[in-house]
Formats: structure tokens, sequence, C-alpha cells
């Protein structure tokens, strides 16, 4: 079977990666030349919205999927008019759009935290005095990684922030006080059915995910269940076919949604080695319409992303259960270069990895 995938970068490598021991083959789009993925499969190099080369893209493939969440609606719907497209693309319009993201978790019953709209001084002025301080101020389109976000601690911090945003459509968030930031992976097939994997804990610095842990007391947890009710409800409400990613904030023993991903997710990286089913192979598996592998734990893992700088591979590899992971990408300040996965029977013997993992890569950690 043919897949093709709308971005070449670190996922869609790792999804070729997982593909490939099923038989699959693939095709990327992507209008940055030499992605990650284009030293697995082919890459054609343009701009997702030229319908021509979507049309040369869509010849002989049998499904398309996408790696993240900026793709074009309009490229995406266009593709869906000839051929299958996973997730469908009312998945992608609802979360290219913070407004309408929320709307979607108030609808269905996922907690929030407050929200107002925005477009101008005045209305800026007015949610953050219904929000109060302080409040969280972002671009309802594009950001990632903390970009498009600022906090507005006080009155003096509204001006400047509305100048930083140089006109764009913004919503505006109550600030949530929490204790954890937590995500969930779901997964729905053609059939409808679902599957899930533990919650991680997330750790992040400069708005850049720098590490994720399995949090293994949380399985059958009534926190675990309650991720799993409400992500089983967004794919639902959605039609979701593939891998949904929606990160929390846990709050006194609950959760409060904050935003979702539809696709793989760098928080679910960990999943390679230490999960029965990887969450590339099962995006691959609900696309094509294979059934859902299992995603039970094996033994302990966390997660740490390589940001700016490369490791010493072969002290990395020295490692008992480190698992290294590069994208072929040049290193810069910022930019995602890898992850090293750690695995291990239990929690204590994975703490005595990752202290050894901290002291090789304090520089690398260090380089975002």
């Amino acid at each position: 079977m043919n897949v093709g995938v709308l971005g070449a970068g670190q996922l869609g490598r790792m999804l070729a990666l997982a593909g490939y021991p099923l038989g699959l083959r693939f095709r990327f789009l992507d209008p940055t030349p030499d992605s990650p993925a284009s030293h697995l499969a082919e890459q054609i190099v343009s701009a997702y919205d030229d319908l021509h080369v979507l049309e040369q893209f869509a010849t002989g493939l049998d499904v398309v999927t996408y790696e993240f969440e900026n793709v074009p609606v309009e490229a995406v719907q266009h593709l869906y008019s000839r051929l299958p497209v996973y997730p469908p693309p009312e998945a992608l319009e609802a979360v290219q759009d913070r407004l309408t993201e929320k709307e979607l978790f108030r609808r269905l019953g996922v907690p929030t935290a407050p929200f107002v709209a925005v477009r101008s001084l005045e209305d800026l002025e007015v949610a953050v005095s219904k929000v109060g301080l302080p409040a969280v101020v972002k671009t309802r389109r594009l950001g990632y990684d903390g970009k498009g976000q600022w906090i507005v601690r006080q009155g003096a911090d509204i001006q400047p922030t509305w100048e930083a945003a140089d006109g764009a459509a913004l919503i505006v968030e109550g600030f949530v006080a929490f204790e954890r930031e937590l995500s969930i992976l779901a997964v729905r097939s053609r059939a409808g059915e679902t599957a899930f994997y533990p919650l991680v804990e997330n750790h992040h610095r400069d708005g850049i995910l720098r590490r994720s842990c399995v949090d293994a007391a949380t399985v059958g947890s009534a926190l675990q269940r309650g991720a799993e009710g409400y992500a089983a409800g967004v794919l639902d409400a959605l039609g979701y076919v593939g891998v949904l990613a929606i990160e929390f904030f846990e709050v006194r023993g609950s959760l409060v949604a904050n935003e979702m991903a539809p696709r793989v997710h760098n928080s679910g990286h960990w999943t390679i080695e230490g999960a029965e089913t990887s969450q590339f192979e099962n995006h691959l598996r609900a696309v094509v319409g294979l059934p859902l592998g299992n995603t039970d734990t094996r033994g302990a893992s966390a997660m740490i992303n390589l940001i700016g700088a490369l490791p010493d591979t072969a002290a990395v590899l020295q490692v008992p259960g480190a698992h290294l992971h590069l994208y072929g990408k040049t290193p810069r300040a910022g930019r995602k270069l890898g992850h090293v996965t750690a695995t291990a029977a239990d929690e204590d013997e994975l703490d005595d990895r990752l202290k050894r993992l901290d002291s090789l890569l304090g520089k690398t950690l260090d380089a975002g």
C-alpha cells in the first residue's frame, strides 16, 4: 500500500521507519528540500497549496496522512475529494484555530481555562479583565514551541503584547496554576476501534518540550480514565482516524485541557521502544485499515529531546537501555535534532539511567 504524507520532518521520518516492516511505501510532500524523511523515501518539494503538484503527489497513492497541523486545510480537502485522507479535514480545521479548538472542548464537556476571543486592543483589555491576571495571550493560528504566546502579568503589559501580536487574531486564556503538565495519546481506527497510551508527564523550558516520562502510577487511575474519556469524546465527535494527542494541566487531581494535535506527537516518542506498539505504527495501522496494536508499556520509559546540539553518540549508547534517534538535521539553537529514549525494568532503574544520561547530555540539553 502506498501512503502519502504531507510534511517530511522527523515525524514523517519515524512514520516511514514504522511502516516499512508492514510493507508500506511512502511519498512525502514538503516545501523544504532535504527534509528528514527525504532520506528514506521520495520527497516532492513544493508548497502545499499548489493544486497541480497535489495531483502529481496523489497519483498512485492509496491514502494520505499528515505529520503536522499547519498544512492548509484547502490542500487536505482537495486531496480528500479524490482519495482517503486521515485524520479527516474536519479535525485539521478544528485545531488550526485555537478558538475553534477551545469551543470544541467546551461543547464536549472537556474542562478548559476561561477564554475570550480578541480582535482589537480594546478587546484585549476587556478580555484580560474578564479572565483576570495573569493571563495568557496566544495567536489563534500558527505558533509552536512557545512562539506566538505572551503572558500578561499586569495592566502595563497589555499594550506591548498587542503590538507584539502585530494585528493577529488572538485568544486570551486564564492562567492555570497547575501541578503538572500531562498528555495522552489516543488512536482510533477506520472501524471505530480505539486504544490509549498511559499518561505521560511533560517538562518544558522556553516553550519547548524537553522530557516526557511515562507516569506508571496513573495507569488505571481516575486521572487516566478521565483523560481517556475526554479523548474518546473528541475522537468520536470528529470521526477521527489516526493518533490524536491532547495536552492537559493537572490541577488538584483534575484535568484541564490545554491543546491537542491531530498527529503523532513528540510526547509519544517513548513508545518506539517503551510500548508494545509505537504511536507511529498504530497511526499507520489506523489510516490504512489494519487492526490497532497493543498499547501496553514495556517496563518504565522516558524520552529526552535533543535541542540545538548533538551528543556524543558512543557515550549515550554506553548507557544501558538508552536508544538514540537522530533526525539528520543541521544543529542550530532551539532546533529538535533527535531524542533519547531510556527504558528500564522499573522506576528505580530508570531513574539511575536518566541520571547518567543527564550528566552526559547536560550541555546538549542547555543548547536550546
